[in-house]
């Protein structure tokens, strides 16, 4: 028998993906364990025993100090995992939203100034406690949408200094919301600048700079034509591999410049967009083990007409992630029930599959699919209760969230089962 647990959540509609570790991909990618009365229990900032209710209650003890919450058939889940964001940044383009609404490109915007380069002149000017606080209240929202996890990206600073800070200010915000920072140094070629010898100055300047900071786990670049080809982009993520980060790759966004073959040569973990990424890039992500993460609220945001095709990625064998790509720009979004929406009436996965790309997937595409996005003993006890029957209503209910309680590593951080429950205790 497991010793006296910390919190005993029973009566739950128990939802997970499938398998032990690690992401689900082709005809797997939906699978999911389902407990119509079930129960989990969370001792020490993990998860001890999960399973139906009846068995689970004779292997698990209790005690004084144990909070143990009825859930009423609720829905509980695994914490979900945003694989994809860009939250650090100092002000809104609430000005490049009504341009585009009146019929101005892409393009134009960046020319008259705006775009991402107004992001990055607000985000120098700001402090780091500033942008700390600012990534907070993001966060807030986050967790209020039951994501625990998020891959956190610098890429609006530009410059090394602007670049540290942005990565500074990952680490130091003060928040439940666990964040798995990464290095976008590379994420626009500044004004005037040729690109190879931004390269040139990442890789002998600011990598170096980041890599002794000590926050990074991974690098990126956005792989782009017009923005870095995928010779520049291989020379970075050659040099950062080789400094020991993790490779992460925008790729095949908007035009076919082969990122998702070069993501999979390189051994990157995730290639994210690949609105047009060609079948045989596919094939060699599938044999590489790289996983796609597909950004449908971006889509939605910029109204472009073509989805990413999922279903050949899925039929091709590749894990796929789903994720918000929240930022100021071209997806303010921080629901990933959203996303799912999405994924299900654009992207045309399941249900199963889009929870599968939010929970297990998303958790592998950050590198943590052995601790996060399954409800398993030895798990960290991230997980989520909703006000919610069916794990379908997820995704079905659109962009209306209904989040009964969070806890996170083992503690009830939000909702009124988590408060009033620990309040009691």
């Amino acid at each position: 028998m497991v010793a006296a647990v910390d919190w005993l959540l029973r009566g739950a509609r128990l939802v997970t993906p499938a398998g032990e570790v690690g992401p689900l991909a082709g005809s797997r990618q939906g699978d999911l364990v389902i407990h119509d009365r079930g129960a989990v229990a969370l001792a020490g900032g993990r998860i001890v025993a999960a399973g139906p209710e009846e068995a689970l209650l004779q292997a698990v003890g209790t005690g004084p100090g144990t909070r143990e919450v009825d859930l009423e058939g609720r829905l509980l889940t695994p914490g979900l995992v945003d694989a994809h964001t860009h939250p650090v940044y100092g002000a809104m383009r609430l000005d490049d939203f009504e341009r585009r609404a009146r019929g101005a490109t892409y393009a134009e915007i960046l020319a008259a100034g705006g775009g991402i380069h107004e992001t990055v002149r607000r985000t120098r000017e700001a402090m780091v406690a500033e942008l700390a606080t600012g990534l907070e209240a993001r966060l807030d929202r986050f967790l209020a949408c039951g994501t625990t996890t998020i891959e956190a990206k610098s890429g609006y600073g530009l410059d090394t200094a602007a670049e540290l800070a942005q990565l500074k200010a990952i680490a130091a915000a003060r928040h439940p919301v666990a964040r798995v920072p990464t290095w976008l140094g590379a994420h626009a070629v500044p004004p005037g600048r040729d690109p190879d010898e931004v390269i040139d100055q990442l890789i002998g300047e600011s990598l170096p700079a980041v890599v002794a900071q000590g926050i990074a786990r991974f690098a990126d670049i956005f792989c782009e034509h017009g923005v870095y080809t995928t010779g520049q982009a291989e020379r970075l993520l050659l040099a950062a591999r080789a400094h020991g980060l993790g490779l992460k790759l925008h790729a095949d966004e908007l035009v076919d410049t082969g990122g998702a073959a070069l993501a999979a040569r390189l051994g990157a973990l995730s290639a994210d967009h690949l609105h047009v990424a060609n079948p045989k890039g596919l094939a060699a992500m599938a044999a590489a083990g790289t996983l796609a993460v597909l950004l449908p609220g971006t889509s939605m945001f910029l109204g472009m007409r073509e989805p990413a095709p999922a279903r050949a990625m899925i039929e091709a064998g590749v894990p796929v992630a789903v994720a918000t790509d929240h930022n100021p720009g071209s997806c303010p979004a921080v629901s990933l029930p959203l996303m799912m929406t999405l994924a299900v009436t654009q992207l045309r996965l399941t249900p199963a599959e889009a929870f599968v790309a939010t929970t297990a997937n998303g958790a592998a595409a950050v590198g943590m699919g052995d601790r996060i996005g399954r409800i398993r003993p030895g798990m960290r006890a991230d997980v989520v209760a909703w006000d919610l029957h069916d794990w379908r209503e997820l995704a079905y209910h659109v962009g209306s969230v209904r989040v009964a309680g969070v806890w996170v590593a083992g503690r009830g951080v939000r909702g009124a089962l988590a408060h009033a429950s620990q309040d009691a205790g």
